[in-house]
């Protein structure tokens, strides 16, 4: 099965009618395995005015497939946070857990397994991996408990897969 699939059919599932506003499984290092259409830090706008898209044709940001976008990856930082409080629970709670352009403010996970966050009427849950984090984020309708019940689940089989 590919990650892809992964993403798709296991963490856009349909819970209670409802489902996670955009997923990803991402490598320890941020590189994107695989993502759902609206997961919000890996593809923005590149620029709005067409004709400076192509007078930039050379920059290495430019994704050939859609010549006004730009695909990034999270920055290091945020990374490198993200996986010291999986190593050293409660690093995040101070400043918040920073994704792309969101910050949530961090609340109870599971030490060195689970990050949980919350930001305004949605939040983000990350399942830590031996090789992956899943991550899943979600708005109302949907719960807190039901976005931690399809990330945590997924991340539990891949620990079991040895991923």
């Amino acid at each position: 099965m590919s990650w892809q699939t992964y993403v798709d059919e296991h963490l856009m599932c349909d819970i209670e009618g409802h489902h996670l506003a955009s997923a990803a499984i991402l490598g320890h290092d941020g590189t994107v395995w695989a993502q759902s259409a609206d997961f919000p830090s890996v593809r923005k706008p590149r620029m709005a005015n067409p004709l400076v898209a192509i007078w930039r044709l050379h920059e290495p940001c430019f994704d050939d497939l859609d010549m006004f976008a730009c695909v990034i990856q999270f920055k290091p930082e945020e990374m490198t946070n993200i996986m010291k409080d999986f190593d050293e629970p409660g690093t995040l709670a101070p400043t918040g857990l920073l994704l792309g352009d969101a910050k949530y403010m961090v609340i109870q996970g599971e030490p060195g397994a689970v990050i949980r966050g919350k930001k305004g009427a949605g939040g983000i849950t990350l399942k830590k991996t031996g090789q992956a984090l899943v991550v899943g984020i979600y708005d109302e309708p949907m719960t807190p408990g039901q976005c931690n019940l399809v990330v945590e689940r997924l991340g539990d089989y891949l620990v079991e897969q040895g991923m």
